[in-house]
C-alpha cells in the first residue's frame, strides 16, 4: 500500500510540473497574444505611416489648376515633359511609325498650320494613317496661307517641312508647358478646343537679327488624357502673322 501511495504521489507531482511548464502567457493556445508578434505588427503600422507609398498613391502627381481651369505649368511639365520629348524626337527623326504610338486612339491628331485651331479646316489623321504620313504623294488642303489667303495645298512631306518640323524644335531656345510663349495677331483658342489639355510649346524667338524677332517660330504639341494616359491630339505650328 505504502508503495502505491508513493507512486501516486510521484505521478501527481509530475503532472503539476508539466502543467506549470505549459502555462506560458505568451502561448496563443492559452488565449494570450505573443508580445513579440504584437511588437512586430505595431512596427509595420508605424512603417506604413512613415512611408505612405507602401499603401497609397502618394507618388502620383497632384494636379493643380489655374483660375481658368487650366493645368498649372509646373504640374503640366511634370506630367508631360518626357512624353513630349519622345514625340518631338520622333518628329525630328521622321519616325512616324514611332509617333503613331503616341497618337490618341480615338481622336487621332489634328494639324494646325497657324496658331488658331479651325475645326472645320484643320486635317485630322488617325493613329494608323500617321504611320504612312510621309510616304503619301497625295496633295491635301491644309488651310489657307496667312496674308494671301491662298490655299495651302501640299503633300504630307511638304507640309512637314513647312508647318511641322520647320526648325530644330527638339533643341528649341525655350520650352513652355501650358504657357503661351509666342504671340502673333491671331487669337488663341487651343484650350477651348482641347479642354483639359497639356500643351508643350517649343519656341525660337528669332533667327535673323535684321528682322528684330519677327521671324520667330514655335511648335506646340497638344496632349489630352485617355484612360489614365496622355496622348497626342494636336500639332500646332506658330509664327508671325500679318
Amino acid at each position: 500500500m505504502k508503495k502505491n501511495f508513493i507512486l501516486v504521489g510521484i505521478l501527481v507531482v509530475l503532472m503539476l510540473t508539466f502543467a506549470g511548464c505549459n502555462n506560458n502567457p505568451n502561448d496563443p493556445a492559452n488565449g494570450q497574444a505573443d508580445t513579440n508578434t504584437s511588437a512586430g505588427t505595431n512596427g509595420d503600422m508605424n512603417d506604413t505611416v512613415n512611408n505612405p507609398k507602401k499603401d497609397t498613391d502618394s507618388d502620383k502627381i497632384k494636379y493643380e489648376y489655374t483660375e481658368e481651369g487650366i493645368i498649372q505649368s509646373k504640374t503640366a511639365e511634370a506630367v508631360i515633359k518626357d512624353t513630349a520629348t519622345k514625340v518631338m524626337t520622333a518628329l525630328k527623326e521622321k519616325d512616324f511609325a514611332a509617333l503613331a504610338g503616341f497618337v490618341h486612339p480615338e481622336k487621332g491628331v489634328r494639324f494646325t498650320p497657324y496658331t488658331y485651331v479651325l475645326l472645320e479646316n484643320d486635317l485630322v489623321f488617325t493613329k494608323e494613317e500617321i504611320k504612312d504620313f510621309l510616304s503619301s504623294q497625295k496633295e491635301y488642303l491644309w488651310g489657307y496661307y496667312d496674308g494671301s489667303g491662298e490655299e495651302i495645298r501640299l503633300t504630307s512631306a511638304q507640309y512637314y517641312d513647312k508647318f511641322i518640323y520647320s526648325k530644330d524644335f527638339l533643341n528649341a531656345e525655350q520650352v513652355g508647358y501650358n504657357e503661351v510663349l509666342s504671340f502673333g495677331n491671331m487669337l488663341e483658342n487651343q484650350f477651348e478646343v482641347y479642354p483639359g489639355a497639356i500643351v508643350a510649346e517649343y519656341y525660337f524667338s528669332g533667327f535673323d537679327p535684321q528682322y528684330e524677332g519677327m521671324d520667330w517660330q514655335s511648335l506646340r504639341l497638344v496632349f489630352q488624357q485617355h484612360e489614365e494616359a496622355w496622348y497626342l491630339v494636336g500639332i500646332i505650328h506658330n509664327q508671325w502673322t500679318i
